[in-house]
């Protein structure tokens, strides 16, 4: 066993290879050695603002090398890696902050938020939730401490860190379908084995192009686990289909993540973009975090090989996970492979099991002895015998082989990203126009679904611009309506409950 922890490794790697790249993003390159002393200073600013080990750090930083330096930060103090979007409008902000009682928060300005929390720069105020606020709201920056001080600077800090394991590598958020959000706190420390493979096809000390927003859990496992493989970490700033095959072509990248609302929007491509940059280093496409329609995915097949296109199932929770390969998907169209490391069932609504190819709630088991999660916020749907759902639909061939038919009956996947109408609907029915509403998926052709919102009001009373400009105070962008409709019959029923699924019918094309 070659058991370290995620700081040591990195600082093993730094000093095998010091001059070999670490992270880019955009024009912004470090190297392992320049990684490590970012790291270091801002890992002894953090310790001076009272972070210790178990402690949670939330990240609230875009895309940018800054995100990596801020998580290695964390580790090498044994704290926990709090990973959110740069733009939650501060309310939803303050609720995450709350639950994960950060110490610190790296990123926002804490005059944007509610409440009592300390000033910026002021030390660490209660420590209970409030958080101390490091940085400002556009900073990007968290090299020279030119940009809200995030690197610390000369701190006159000389203490050794000390090698300590963080007691959960990672910490990132998800909507509830109670519209609040809840933590899933990984349930492996920040340890790795050297001795095992790395996983995920992933090569050690290759390169991966990332160009998925590092707050979604994908974009951190897979970008965290190549750093931990001594692999270059290529992160765009935002996606963007051109620049996404042009780096893999200019760093000679052998693994690339998507989703597959990047997967149409590169396929869209005019030929000579999508064609000419040279892709023959790529040995693995991984696609995941929303179903991919079977035409999209054939096209991908045939254009870079079956064997280069792979798939993956799995929540954050990451109890199970299938997998399949390209040509293990030709021989079973749709399906998202077998379970790897634990098992699977396929139940109906009074619990029995389900024969192949009939759809049910899926259930997962874990093969672990050790819990691969916990939740902060919310608590897990569970059945006896260790069974837990994520509450997706699907069935199970014949050979064993996944196929989902939705993600909960009422949530909406929208270009990879899982949106929660209850959530939505919380924050609408804030406006005093509002008498009730209901947000529902429809298809769109380019995000997979879009949230659609059906709002009744009194005629004449409320405007659908204002309605958005109301809830996109209040909610992250990519959870706002694209498209509105107002209505004066009423959405629910005596009990109060609303029936979306019968709503979604009524608007779905005959």
């Amino acid at each position: 066993m070659a058991a370290v922890s995620y700081p040591r490794r990195l600082a093993d790697l730094a000093a095998a290879d010091p001059d070999r790249p670490a992270v880019t993003c955009g024009t912004d390159t470090v190297t392992r050695a320049q990684l490590e002393a970012r790291a270091d200073r801002l890992a002894r600013h953090l310790r001076r603002r009272g972070v210790t080990a178990g402690d949670m750090v939330t990240v609230a930083l875009p895309n940018s090398v800054e995100w990596v330096v801020a998580v290695v930060a964390a580790w090498k103090l044994g704290a926990i890696p709090q990973p959110v979007s740069p733009k939650l409008p501060p309310r939803e902000l303050q609720a995450i902050i709350d639950l994960a009682q950060s110490k610190v928060v790296l990123g926002p300005d804490s005059g944007d938020l509610p409440g009592d929390g300390p000033d910026y720069g002021q030390g660490l105020g209660s420590g209970h939730g409030s958080g101390d606020h490091v940085g400002d709201r556009d900073s990007d920056h968290v090299g020279d401490g030119s940009r809200g001080g995030l690197d610390g600077g000369d701190i006159g800090d000389d203490e050794p860190l000390p090698d300590v394991v963080s007691p959960a590598w990672k910490a990132p958020t998800s909507g509830g379908s109670t519209g609040r959000p809840k933590l899933i706190v990984a349930g492996e420390p920040a340890r790795i084995d050297t001795d095992e493979p790395p996983g995920l096809r992933l090569q050690p000390d290759g390169c991966l192009v990332m160009p998925g927003p590092l707050y979604h859990n994908g974009p951190i496992v897979w970008s965290l686990r190549a750093l931990l493989w001594g692999a270059h970490v290529v992160v765009l700033p935002r996606f963007d289909a051109a620049e996404t095959l042009r780096l893999i072509a200019a760093h000679r990248a052998d693994i690339v993540y998507v989703v597959p609302t990047m997967m149409k929007r590169i396929s869209r491509l005019p030929d000579d973009e999508r064609l000419g940059p040279d892709l023959s280093s790529l040995r693995t496409v991984w696609h995941l975090a929303e179903p991919c329609p079977p035409w999209l995915k054939q096209e991908w097949i045939d254009w870079l090989g079956a064997d280069t296109i792979m798939e993956l199932y799995a929540g954050t929770e990451a109890q199970v996970a299938t997998v399949i390969s390209g040509r293990e998907w030709l021989e079973h169209r749709g399906s998202v492979g077998r379970p790897l490391g634990g098992e699977i069932t396929v139940l109906d609504a009074d619990g029995e099991p389900v024969p192949p190819g009939t759809v049910g709630e899926v259930w997962l088991r874990s093969g672990r002895s050790e819990p691969t999660y916990r939740y902060v916020g919310t608590e897990a749907r569970t059945r006896e015998g260790g069974w837990e759902s994520l509450g997706d639909l699907g069935w199970v061939d014949g050979d064993g082989y996944l196929y989902l038919a939705d993600r909960m009956q009422d949530m909406i996947l929208s270009g990879g990203a899982n949106i929660y109408p209850a959530e939505v609907e919380a924050v609408i029915n804030e406006h005093p126009a509002v008498r009730s509403c209901a947000v529902i998926g429809l298809p769109d052709d380019d995000l997979g679904s879009r949230a659609h919102a059906i709002v009744e009001a009194d005629e004449g009373t409320v405007d659908p611009e204002d309605l958005r400009a109301f809830v996109r105070e209040r909610l992250v962008a990519y959870k706002v309506p694209r498209t509105w409709e107002l209505v004066r019959e009423s959405l629910r029923d005596d009990a109060g409950k609303v029936r979306r699924v019968a709503l979604r019918a009524d608007r779905l094309p005959t």
